[in-house]
Order: structure tokens, then C-alpha cells, then sequence
């Protein structure tokens, strides 16, 4: 019996070991990209990613960091090895957790990215797609005030596309900035972005 307790104090030591070092390595990271250095950061989350394969947060930030910093970018070989990147760390995170929100959403924005680089290209393959990927995030879930707002900004560009009113799109940002104010997360380092955008585009909204 004091074989098998000291077995299970050996084992929780290593555990909560294994995840402090997780915590630091996450939050350095994130301070790197605060501190203006997200490629650096991207490299972090990737080598923190590799230790942890059965934790699809690491993933998602490697995949949200290549995608943000392809935005404006206007070299395609540039352009293409980051959103690679992004796409294959988005795919490594979806095998781990599945019909994950959050996922759908990054995956989105990877294919938002390619279209801002090149509409005419890229627009007719991709909009069908996200528009595929933002509803089945909202069946899912719902609640999630990423997920509404996400969709709700993609509804809004594809209405501005068709020279469409976007007006009625306003109302779905109100509702993520209410779930924004409730909505909170087990899992460590958990997405948090999007209220300070939703404002953003809400205060637009009243323009």
C-alpha cells in the first residue's frame, strides 16, 4: 500500500510538473508576441506544441499567429509558407479535438486570408467553403461569442460584397458582446480575442 502511495505521489509530482513547465512555456510565449515579437512567439507555441500532441491549444496558436501576420502581406511566397504553416497546425489541432469551434473559426480565417490576398483567385473556392465552416461552428456552438461574432463579420463582408445592407448583421455582434461578458473556459489559455473587434465593428454599425 506504501508502494502504491508513494507510486501516486511520484506520478502527481510528475504531472504537475509537466504542466507548470506547460504554463510557463505558454505564458512566455505570450509575452513575445506582447512584446511585438510573434513570429518568435509562433516558433515558442510550435516547440511547446511538439511536447504536448494531445493538446490542441498550442496548435491553434502557432495556426492563429501565421494567419494574422498574412494579412497585407503582398510577397506570395511569403504569403503561402506562412498560411502552409497555419493550415497544417489548424489540420494537427482538428484531429485532436474535433468539430472544435474555435477550429472552424481559425480555419476560416485561414482561407479569409488567401481571399484578401487575391479575391478573383481565391473568392470563388473559399467564401462557399467558410460560409460552410461559420454555420456549422454556430450549430455546434452557439453560445460562443466567437463563433457569433466571427460569422456575423463574415456575413456582414459577403453583404457588402453584393452591395447588400449589413445592417441586419448589427444585431448578431450586440449578441456576441452580451455572451462575451458570461462566457469563460475550463481549458488553459483558452481563444479570449474578439470583444474589443466586436466594439469596434459595432461602433460601425451606428454610423
Amino acid at each position: 500500500m506504501k508502494k502504491l502511495i508513494l507510486l501516486i505521489l511520484i506520478g502527481s509530482v510528475g504531472i504537475a510538473s509537466a504542466q507548470d513547465r506547460y504554463s510557463k512555456g505558454m505564458e512566455q510565449a505570450f509575452q513575445l508576441w506582447k512584446d511585438q515579437k510573434p513570429m518568435e512567439a509562433a516558433n515558442l507555441f510550435e516547440r511547446i506544441a511538439k511536447a504536448e500532441p494531445d493538446n490542441w491549444v498550442p496548435y491553434y496558436y502557432v495556426a492563429q499567429i501565421n494567419t494574422l501576420y498574412s494579412f497585407g502581406v503582398k510577397d506570395l511566397e511569403k504569403l503561402s509558407k506562412q498560411l502552409e504553416k497555419a493550415k497544417e497546425f489548424s489540420d494537427f489541432a482538428q484531429a485532436i479535438s474535433p468539430d472544435n469551434p474555435e477550429l472552424l473559426v481559425q480555419e476560416a480565417m485561414i482561407n479569409t486570408a488567401w481571399i484578401a490576398f487575391d479575391g478573383a483567385t481565391y473568392g470563388m473556392t473559399l467564401s462557399g467553403k467558410n460560409a460552410q465552416l461559420y454555420q456549422k461552428a454556430f450549430e455546434i456552438a452557439p453560445e460562443n461569442p466567437r463563433v457569433v461574432f466571427s460569422k456575423a463579420e463574415w456575413d456582414m463582408g459577403s453583404a457588402r460584397y453584393f452591395g447588400k445592407d449589413t445592417t441586419p448583421y448589427c444585431k448578431d455582434v450586440e449578441r456576441a458582446l452580451e455572451l462575451f461578458a458570461n462566457f469563460s473556459s475550463d481549458t488553459p489559455f483558452y481563444p479570449s480575442w474578439g470583444k474589443d473587434r466586436a466594439q469596434m465593428v459595432l461602433k460601425q454599425c451606428g454610423e
